[in-house]
């Protein structure tokens, strides 16, 4: 049985290592249980060229606009000196639990589960990051209002990249 466990456990490893490489990920860490005081925890991570969070960050917040223009400005312009600032550093920003692919809403062509300026309750659901064909909903860790959308329907997403700013 250990012997069939190891097996498995490299083809699943060398998997990891080919989704990777296909995705441009960085990292992957994923947790398997086989049951009681059996389980594999592995990371699988590759030595990349990294631009600059921070420059590429306010690029792709700009993109998105699910909202009307002057709602989705409205935040920046009354808080321009934090539109500067790093997103990963805010007290409000909500970081990504894993690597993966964000996606705004729960299928093509329904609303987004959220906007800019949307109030939301600690625990709802903010948006779906897709990791190893697995659909996991991102709950607002806390309760307030969307202040920016920092990520594009879509978009791959690092592990602890901000993906939005609640306040």
């Amino acid at each position: 049985m250990t012997k069939k466990h190891h097996e498995n456990d490299v083809s699943f490893i060398e998997a990891l290592a080919k989704i990777l490489q296909e995705n441009d990920l960085s990292e992957v860490e994923v947790m398997r249980d086989y049951g009681e005081n059996d389980s594999l925890n592995v990371r699988v991570s590759r030595a990349k060229e990294v631009v600059q969070m921070t420059a590429a960050a306010p690029t792709v917040a700009a993109a998105p606009a699910p909202a009307p223009s002057p709602a989705a400005t409205a935040p920046d312009a009354g808080g321009s000196a934090r539109a500067s600032d790093d997103p990963a550093g805010h007290p409000g920003a909500v970081p990504s639990p894993m690597v993966g692919t964000v996606y705004l809403q729960a299928e093509p062509g329904t609303p987004a589960f959220v906007s800019i300026g949307d109030k939301v309750e600690e625990g709802q659901t903010l948006l779906i990051v897709e990791a190893m064909k697995t659909m996991n909903q991102i709950p607002a860790p806390r309760a307030g209002t969307v202040k920016r959308i920092l990520v594009e329907d879509g978009a791959p997403v690092e592990f602890g990249a901000p993906l939005m700013i609640i306040e």
